[in-house]
């Protein structure tokens, strides 16, 4: 689960995490009333779940999500922009997204930039530090440009953060004299924050250093893990919908692990392996898979009748190639599922079937007695190439 930016900062802010002062704004009254409210020149930011706002253009060709303002009156000019119309950015692919929120925060005196975020680093299976002297720049760029200007700094779950943790990481960002203290005491914060929220993602970019020789996260990022969320009810409260696939929502009730791509070949598998699997060899073969589909590996016969719809929900969706490893799972069930699903919504797209596994012979042979007009395959390289093939 992904929050906006002053959702995070709301959040880092409770753990002490230094941030600037902001409102959050959905109408051009508003902003004018919170830069009112704040004083001085402030900064309008779009609210989106993506990156690469302030160097995304709107659909009506106004340059930038973010904006600074020297006013109330600007900042409520730019707001109005800003709301209702589409944001494109890297990130966002060509279809952006509306933004139906701005951030008007206070505007700092930034004296030098930095990164700063804490993700999971699996192949340790400790959490890792990321920190940089190079801010306002994207992490991926640094990393394969500059990969000796990222320090990494593990933490031993078992442990936690230490106070020397956070000093290696102010040392290793050139802090020094009072601005040393306060990096030590956000990096400390910010970790504790990411532990306690159940974060996959906390990340500050640009943390910066003021003119005045303070310590702020400018900007803040956090993803959440949705297996924790029945811990953190004020988080789930924070849920944007209007920010998600509606598709990738309708799933989220049936437990599935959907998520939808720019392809026409619809997948639904069992299992994140395989489905990963299926979209490669769907790749190798020339094809676009429309989606990331696993309907796990206990899928029962309504849970496969609704995947199923969800699938063929999708307009892009021209082919569907279900390829199902029977071991928890067996494929009479999954059989039983595509069969009733298919009547229930008159499906009129090509179907291509792989089945293998526990009772693969009675999944078979219900596909067949069906009347439905299935393509069933031996194998995952004829089933990529069979759903290609009816696409194509």
């Amino acid at each position: 689960m992904k929050v906006h930016e002053y959702q995070a900062k709301e959040i880092l802010g409770r753990y002490g995490v230094a941030v600037p002062r902001g409102k959050v704004a959905l109408s051009a009254e508003q902003a004018y009333a919170a830069a009112k409210e704040i004083g001085g020149t402030v900064v309008v930011k779009a609210q989106i779940h993506a990156g690469g706002r302030g160097k995304g253009t709107f659909t009506d060709g106004f340059k930038g999500g973010v904006k600074l303002a020297q006013t109330a009156d600007e900042a409520a000019e730019f707001a109005k922009k800003m709301l209702g119309n589409v944001l494109v950015t890297h990130q966002t692919g060509p279809s952006g997204k509306e933004v139906q929120k701005v951030y008007v925060t206070e505007a700092s005196d930034i004296a030098k930039e930095y990164y700063l975020g804490i993700v999971l680093d699996r192949a340790r299976q400790m959490n890792v530090i990321m920190s940089s002297t190079e801010g306002g720049v994207e992490i991926e760029k640094v990393a394969a440009e500059t990969p000796e200007k990222i320090l990494k700094t593990w933490i031993d779950p078992l442990v936690g953060i230490q106070p020397f943790h956070a000093r290696r990481i102010a040392f290793g960002l050139g802090f020094k004299g009072e601005a040393f203290k306060e990096c030590v005491k956000l990096v400390t914060a910010l970790y504790r924050a990411h532990e306690e929220t159940d974060a996959t993602l906390t990340e500050i970019n640009p943390l910066i250093l003021t003119k005045d020789g303070h310590v702020l996260a400018l900007d803040a990022k956090m993803n959440f893990d949705d297996n924790a969320l029945f811990r953190h009810p004020d988080i789930v409260e924070m849920r944007d919908l209007s920010e998600e696939e509606p598709l990738e929502i309708e799933a989220s009730k049936y437990d599935l692990n959907y998520i939808r791509l720019d392809g026409n070949i619809g997948c639904m598998v069992n299992g994140a392996g395989l489905a990963m699997a299926t979209m490669d060899v769907i790749k190798l073969e020339g094809g676009e898979p429309a989606n990331f589909l696993d309907v796990g590996g206990g899928a029962t016969t309504e849970r496969v009748k609704n995947a199923f719809k969800i699938l063929l929900s999708d307009k892009n969706v021209k082919a569907v190639l279900i390829n199902i490893f029977g071991g928890i799972v067996r494929c009479d069930v999954i059989a039983e599922g595509v069969i009733a699903a298919a009547k229930e919504i008159g499906v009129s797209l090509p179907v291509v079937v792989r089945l293998q596994g526990t009772n693969v012979d009675k999944g078979k042979a219900m596909l067949a007695a069906s009347g439905l007009k299935f393509a069933v395959a031996d194998n995952l390289k004829q089933a990529a190439q069979m759903a290609v093939a009816s696409v194509k």
